[in-house]
């Protein structure tokens, strides 16, 4: 069964076999990230996060783009002393919740994405592209700095490609973007589903603890110098007893040799 909630939000959310959907559905300004669709955006991440029924969330969008990046409309409103929702979380915090998310976060792009848009795609741990998708960081053309997108991309994608984009503000394919370590993979359209449903299942045969701390693990690693390196496999070492020695490991262990799948498996 699925649920599905709020038809009049600008995000959409589905649950079915662990894996929350959130749809951004706002096609009229190719999703754009509007007050209103941060909020919406932020809750439902967040209901996602506090739902044991969920393993993993896939996010995505409705219409011919994923995500145009800021309101330009909202901004120049802003700067005319007409604020938006003042409750509404700012860019930086929507990704910090999404790259901060416990459990996993996979983007499977609906079509083309721009400048802040493609900060939600670096933040989130996995993300897949159909081949005809576009990118680019448009703010050096209007006069603006790719600041805080410069946190969430910065960890993914290699410097000198990075410098290049950011600088020229020119467009790239997905096959650039794969290469460039910004998304995880460009696939022709016609295999995208299959391509993330397989994820999907990937995510959905994972052990809901090991996942989540699998993902902090990761998180770590990236980012670890290394003259902490000693001490953080020490640390690894550890928790890889304390999960080795759980009931987990031992229903998992149970199953390879019963040649079943694990109680966990959805």
């Amino acid at each position: 069964m699925a649920d599905t909630t709020g038809t009049e939000a600008l995000v959409r959310r589905s649950t079915e076999r662990g894996i929350a959907t959130l749809t951004l559905d706002s096609p009229a300004n190719r999703n754009a990230l509007s007050a209103r669709l941060r909020t919406d955006l932020a809750t439902a991440l967040s209901a996602a996060m506090d739902d044991d029924a969920v393993r993993a969330v896939l996010l995505t969008g409705a219409g011919p783009a994923f995500c145009a990046g800021a309101d330009l409309k909202e901004m120049a409103a802003e700067q005319e002393g007409r604020r938006p929702d003042l409750s509404a979380p700012g860019m930086a915090e929507l990704f910090g919740a999404v790259m901060d998310a416990p459990k996993p976060v996979v983007v499977k792009l609906n079509g083309a994405v721009r400048a802040g848009g493609i900060g939600l795609v670096a933040a989130a741990d996995i993300a897949i592209a159909p081949d005809t998708t576009t990118f680019a960081f448009t703010e050096v053309r209007i006069g603006v700095v790719p600041a805080i997108i410069s946190v969430p991309v910065g960890a993914r994608m290699h410097d000198r490609q990075l410098t290049r984009y950011f600088l020229t503000g020119e467009t790239f394919d997905a096959t650039a973007a794969a290469a460039a370590g910004l998304i995880t993979a460009a696939e022709p359209a016609d295999r995208i589903d299959a391509v993330v449903e397989g994820i999907l299942d990937g995510l959905r045969a994972g052990a809901p603890a090991a996942l989540v701390r699998t993902k902090s693990v990761v998180g770590a690693a990236s980012s670890m110098p290394a003259a902490g390196r000693a001490a953080a496999l020490e640390r690894m070492a550890e928790l890889s007893r304390d999960f080795f020695a759980g009931t987990d490991a031992a229903e998992g262990r149970a199953a390879f040799f019963e040649k079943r799948s694990p109680s966990w498996v959805l």
